[in-house]
C-alpha cells in the first residue's frame, strides 16, 4: 500500500499523536485506518491530532459532549456510550457506559446528569445514584415518536442553565407541548399543485416539519421555539444567548426550482423556515419565515458548536462552527450584527477528502476542539485541534448586541401569552413595529400579533393604510381569520399600489405573498376578486425572475389569461430551475391553450432530457408530463399523439453549446483587448443569454439562480478584474480553490478515478466526477484504494468559450460584472 501524500503547507502544523490498533474492550480488528492527520487542511497556527482509531467493536460514532471533569461521553450510531478520558492520560481511557442505551444523536451533560436522546425512543436521564463515578440509573424523561437520521436529534443546555433545548427533523412528531413559541396555525400553505418527492422521500410528512423545542430538566415542560426545518442536527447558542443552527436539503432536489442550498438559520422565537415535502418548500423570500444568516452549498449537515472557551485566537472564539458530513468540512463562521439578526461569511476551518464530521464539541478542561468521524457503519475515530500558532489564545469579548435585538427580544416576549397578555397595551406595541424598516422586527411583531386574539386586531388589519404594515397585517390575517374576511383582505392588499416607484422588490414578493394566504387559507374567491387581482397581469412578467414566478403563480390562480407568455417563458434560454417551475405551473392552467402553445410545452420534455441535477430531476420531470397529459382533452390527445409517443433521449449536458458552430479556440492573448474595454453600453440580456448558452448555469449560481456546484459568481463581477474573470474561464486550471479541489483515486486494478468525495456509506465513496451532472456518482470501496492524492486539473471544462463570438463574450462579461449581492 502506498502512502498518502502530505499536504502540510503555508505553516499547516499537523501531527499524529497516537493511534491504537488494538483499544480497550475491541470485540473485533480494525479494518481500515481512519484519514491521516497530513490530508486535514488547517488554518495556519493550528494542529489536527488522531486521539482515537474507533475499532469496529465500538461501532461508529455520531455524538460527543463533555462530562464536568473533562472526559468525553460518545455514541455509536447504532450501539451504545462510551467514557473517553483524554485530558491529563498518557493514553486515551474508554469505558463502555453499561446501561441499556445509546444509538444517540444527542447527548449532554448537565444537572447532575446524563442526557441521551436515543434515535427512536426519547430523550433518557442517567444518574449515578451511589457516587462511585459509574452512571447506573436511567429514565425516560420524555417519548418522542420519530427516527432514521432525521429523528430526534441534539440536547444543548440554556444560556441561564435553568433547562435544555432539544431539536429532531422532519420526521419527528412533536412532542405534548405546554407553551408554543410558534402559532399553532401551521399548514401547508401551497397556492397550486404541489408535486411530491420523486423519490418517495418524506412524502406526507406535514407541518410543522423539524423543530427546536425548550424543556425543563425533568422533562415535563415543553415549548416550541422554531420549525419548519428539514433535518437540522444540532444547536448552539453564541455568547449573547442568540440560536443557531445548520439546516440540511434533499441533495436529489440539486437543480430544481424548489432546491435550497445547505444553510445557517438565526432561529429567533417563532421562527418557521419553511419545509415543506416534495416541490411545496417555501422560498426564503416568503414573509412568512425568515432569510439564513448564509447559503452553504451542497452539503450533510451534522455538528454545530460556538468557539466559545476554546483556547484560540479571538477571531476563532467568536466563530460558529458547523460540519458538513459528506463533503468532509468544518466551517468557521464569522457572524457580523446586521440589525436585528446577523450576516455571515464562511470560511473552510478543517477539511479532508473523506472526513465525514459527525459532531464536535469545545473542551473546557483544555480548550481543544474534539470532533468525530463515521456515521453509516463507517470507519470512526477521535481528533483533536489546537492552536500552537503565536496569537494570543486568552478569553475574547464577544460583540455586543445590536439595539435592534434588544427590541426584537422585547417583542418575543409575546410569543408567550400568559396572563393578561391579550392587552391593548401589548397589541399596540407590536403593531407598531409591523412596518419596521428590519425584516426579523416586523417577522417578531407580527408573529406577536398573531397570538392577540383574532377579533381584537383585524378590522384593524383591514383598515390600516400604511403600506408595509397593511402587508403584514393581512399576511397576519390569513393565518388567523376565516372566509369573512377574505373580501376585505384582497381590497386591503389592492391599496397596495403595484405600480409605486418605491415599491421593492421585497414588497413585491411578500405583496404576492399575501395575495396568496388569503386564496390559500380564507376561501375560495368570488369571480370578483379574481377579476381585482388578474389586473396584475398588466405587470406581467415584471422582468424579475422571483418576482415573476410568484406573479404566475398568483395569475395562474385566479385564471387569468396567461398561458401563452408562461409557454415563451419556459422555452426561453435561462436557468433550468425556472423552465422546470413555469412547466410545473402549466400543469395547473385548464383554459387559454392553443395546439401550438401544447406543441411548444411538450417539446420541452423532449429537450429537457439534457438537464442535469440530482437523483430525483427526471422524475420530476416525468412527474410534471404525466400530469400535463392527464389534464388534456381527447382531442387534444389525439392531434398531439405522434409528438406524445416521442422518447426522449439522453443529452450531453453541453448539447446546446457544442451545437453552435466553433468559433475559435479562444487564448487570453486573442483577448487581450478586452481587459481595458469600457463594458457599461453592453447588451446584458444577451450577456444573460451567453451565461446559459455556455452552460454556465449547470454548475454556478447567479443572483440567485442556476447551479450550486461550483462557487457562487453573482459577486465574481465586482471580486475581479476583467483579465482575471477571462482567465478563470480560458484556463480554469490555473489557479484551483481548495474547496472545489478534485482528488485522484488510484485503485488497486489499476483505474483512476477523479472526482469530489459528495457521500460516504459504509465504507463506500460517492465521487462526483462531473460538475454537470451532481446526481450522478462513482461508487469505490475504500478498500480498493491504492493511493490518493489532490488534483491540480480543475473540474470545470475548458473551452466553454470557443463557440462564443468575440462580441458575445463581450456581452457575457458585462453581464457578470452588472451583478452583485443584495
Amino acid at each position: 500500500m502506498k502512502k498518502y501524500l502530505p499536504l502540510q503547507k503555508n505553516g499547516f502544523r499537523v501531527v499524529l499523536v497516537c493511534a491504537f490498533s488494538i483499544a480497550i474492550f475491541c470485540q473485533s480488528v480494525i479494518a481500515q485506518s481512519s484519514v491521516p492527520t497530513e490530508r486535514i487542511k488547517l488554518p495556519e497556527g493550528f494542529k489536527a491530532e488522531l486521539v482515537y482509531d474507533v475499532p469496529n467493536g465500538q461501532g461508529s460514532w455520531v455524538a460527543i459532549t463533555t462530562d464536568p471533569q473533562g472526559r468525553l461521553i460518545t455514541s455509536d450510531q447504532y450501539g451504545g456510550l462510551y467514557r473517553v478520558t483524554v485530558v491529563g492520560a498518557d493514553a486515551p481511557k474508554v469505558e463502555p457506559i453499561n446501561l441499556k442505551v445509546g444509538s444517540a444523536q444527542g447527548l449532554l451533560c448537565a444537572f447532575d446528569s446524563l442526557y441521551v436522546m436515543e434515535n427512536g425512543k426519547g430523550l433518557y436521564r442517567l444518574r449515578d445514584t451511589n457516587d462511585d463515578d459509574q452512571y447506573d440509573s436511567m429514565e425516560l424523561l420524555q417519548k418522542i415518536n420519530g427516527g432514521s437520521e432525521h429523528g430526534q436529534h441534539a440536547i444543548i443546555l440554556s444560556p441561564d442553565k435553568k433547562s435544555i433545548y432539544i431539536c429532531a427533523g422532519n420526521h419527528t412528531a412533536l412532542p405534548e407541548l405546554a407553551a408554543s413559541r410558534v402559532p399553532r396555525n401551521w399548514s401547508e400553505d401551497q397556492l397550486l399543485t404541489r408535486f411530491p418527492d420523486a423519490g418517495g422521500h418524506a412524502n406526507g410528512k406535514m407541518a410543522p416539519g423539524g423543530w427546536i423545542c425548550k424543556m425543563d430538566p425533568d422533562g415535563k415542560s415543553i415549548e416550541l421555539v422554531s420549525s419548519g426545518y428539514r433535518n437540522e442536527y444540532d444547536i448552539a447558542f453564541d455568547p449573547n444567548g442568540e440560536l443557531f443552527t445548520y439546516d440540511a436539503d434533499m441533495e436529489w432536489d440539486v437543480g430544481l426550482p424548489w432546491y435550497r442550498p445547505t444553510r445557517v438559520c438565526h432561529a429567533v422565537s417563532g421562527s418557521e423556515w419553511g419545509w415543506r415535502f416534495g416541490s411545496g418548500k417555501w422560498p426564503a423570500y416568503y414573509p412568512d419565515t425568515l432569510p439564513p444568516v448564509v447559503d452553504v452549498g451542497f452539503g450533510s449537515p451534522t455538528g454545530v458548536v460556538f468557539g466559545t472557551g476554546a483556547k484560540f485566537p479571538a477571531a476563532y472564539q467568536n466563530r460558529l462552527f458547523i460540519a458538513d458530513w459528506s463533503y468532509g468540512i468544518i466551517y468557521s463562521v464569522q457572524l457580523t450584527p446586521s440589525g436585528a439578526s446577523y450576516s455571515g461569511t464562511l470560511e473552510r476551518f478543517c477539511s479532508a477528502p473523506a472526513l465525514p464530521v459527525t459532531d464536535m464539541t469545545i473542551n473546557p478542561a483544555d480548550g481543544a476542539m474534539y470532533f468525530l468521524i463515521g456515521g453509516r457503519r463507517s470507519q470512526s475515530a477521535l481528533y483533536r485541534v489546537t492552536y500552537a500558532g503565536s496569537e494570543s489564545t486568552e478569553k475574547a469579548a464577544y460583540p455586543q448586541l445590536d439595539p435592534l435585538v434588544t427590541l426584537r427580544r422585547q417583542l418575543e416576549e409575546l410569543h408567550l401569552p400568559g396572563e393578561n397578555a391579550n392587552s391593548a397595551e401589548k397589541l399596540d406595541f407590536a403593531w407598531q413595529h409591523l412596518g419596521h424598516a428590519d425584516r426579523f422586527i416586523r417577522y417578531a411583531a407580527r408573529i406577536a400579533v398573531e397570538h392577540q386574539p383574532v377579533e381584537t386586531w383585524a378590522e384593524r388589519a383591514l383598515s390600516e393604510t400604511d403600506r408595509q404594515k397593511t402587508i403584514e397585517a393581512i399576511v397576519a390575517l390569513a393565518r388567523c381569520g376565516n372566509e369573512s374576511h377574505q373580501a376585505a383582505a384582497i381590497e386591503a392588499l389592492q391599496r397596495v399600489d403595484w405600480t409605486a416607484s418605491d415599491l421593492t422588490k421585497e414588497q413585491r414578493l411578500h405583496l404576492l405573498r399575501a395575495y396568496g394566504l388569503v386564496l390559500i387559507r380564507l376561501g375560495k374567491p368570488t369571480p370578483e376578486a379574481q377579476a381585482k387581482i388578474g389586473e396584475l397581469m398588466a405587470h406581467f412578467p415584471n422582468g424579475n425572475s422571483d418576482v415573476d414566478r410568484e406573479l404566475a403563480k398568483l395569475l395562474i390562480a385566479v385564471k387569468a389569461p396567461v398561458t401563452a407568455k408562461l409557454v415563451e417563458m419556459m422555452i426561453a434560454p435561462g436557468p433550468q430551475e425556472h423552465q422546470i417551475a413555469y412547466a410545473m405551473m402549466l400543469t395547473d392552467v385548464k383554459t387559454g391553450w392553443t395546439i401550438e402553445d401544447r406543441k411548444k410545452y411538450f417539446q420541452w420534455f423532449l429537450d429537457a432530457a439534457k438537464i442535469q441535477g440530482g437523483r430525483s430531476l427526471s422524475g420530476y420531470v416525468g412527474n410534471i408530463r404525466k400530469a400535463a397529459v392527464d389534464g388534456l382533452s381527447a382531442e387534444e390527445k389525439t392531434e398531439l399523439d405522434s409528438l406524445l409517443k416521442q422518447q426522449p433521449e439522453t443529452r450531453d449536458p453541453y448539447a446546446d453549446l457544442k451545437a453552435r458552430p466553433l468559433v475559435k479556440k479562444w487564448t487570453m492573448e486573442d483577448l487581450a483587448a478586452l481587459t481595458t474595454e469600457d463594458f457599461s453600453n453592453r447588451d446584458l440580456e444577451n450577456g444573460k443569454k451567453m451565461f446559459a448558452v455556455a452552460a454556465c448555469y449547470k454548475c454556478h449560481r447567479i443572483s440567485g439562480s442556476g447551479g450550486m456546484v461550483g462557487p457562487d459568481l453573482t459577486p465574481a463581477g465586482h471580486r475581479f478584474n476583467t483579465h482575471d474573470l477571462l482567465e478563470t474561464m480560458i484556463d480554469p486550471s490555473k489557479a484551483v480553490s481548495d474547496q472545489y479541489e478534485a482528488t485522484i483515486f488510484q485503485l488497486m486494478d489499476g483505474r483512476i478515478v477523479t472526482g469530489r468525495v459528495a457521500n460516504l456509506n459504509n465504507n463506500v465513496y460517492n465521487i462526483q466526477e462531473d460538475m454537470a451532472s451532481p446526481g450522478k456518482f462513482t461508487d469505490i470501496k475504500v478498500s480498493d484504494i491504492d493511493e490518493m492524492k489532490p488534483s491540480k486539473v480543475s473540474m470545470m471544462p475548458t473551452g466553454l468559450l470557443d463557440n462564443l463570438t468575440l462580441d458575445e463574450i463581450r456581452d457575457l462579461v458585462a453581464y457578470l460584472k452588472s451583478t452583485s449581492p443584495q
